[in-house]
């Protein structure tokens, strides 16, 4: 017998977002444009109930009212994978930091390659927050919603780090 898979839909400032989660947690956060498309499988199952918690989360989160997530995760990959996506949910709302960095934070810091492969593959964006990796010249490298996706969770995370509820963007 297989593993019941829900998932429901998130209107969102960026496009709607599909969220998708198992009886372990949320298993993927999915844009609705990007690279990293998918389509729900056919066992899996439309409910708002399973994903509820989630969905107020990120509708806090893009209000400007939660500047950190508590939900129960249950991303699925590689253990030098699930090394990196942990890191990426400690790094601070409103910071960014260089892949560089995030592989030294993991203790391997010759593997920044490696890192960037798995911050790329991060399941569960903006909850992991993948888009607070940066190039070490401060530029905005790849993102699975698109570069513009990432200039605008950066910019709406400083803006309310910043106290300037009233300019997002």
């Amino acid at each position: 017998m297989s593993e019941t898979i829900w998932y429901d839909e998130l209107p969102t400032p960026i496009g709607r977002l599909r969220l998708v989660a198992d009886a372990h947690g949320l298993r993927e956060v999915w844009f609705e444009t990007g690279r990293h498309r998918k389509s729900p499988q056919p066992d899996w199952i439309h409910a708002a109930k399973p994903l509820a918690e989630a969905r107020r989360q990120l509708e806090e989160y893009f209000a400007g009212e939660r500047t950190r997530f508590d939900l129960k995760l249950h991303p699925i990959g590689t253990p030098f994978q699930l090394a990196v996506w942990e890191e990426l949910g400690r790094i601070p709302y409103g910071v960014t930091i260089s892949y560089a960095e995030l592989a030294r934070r993991i203790g391997q810091p010759a593997a920044m390659r490696a890192v960037g492969a798995a911050n790329g593959r991060n399941p569960i964006p903006i909850i992991l927050p993948c888009h607070r990796v940066i190039g070490s010249n401060g530029s905005l490298t790849g993102f699975g919603g698109g570069l513009p996706t990432k200039r605008f969770l950066l910019s709406m995370e400083d803006r309310v780090a910043h106290g300037d509820l009233f300019a997002l963007p």
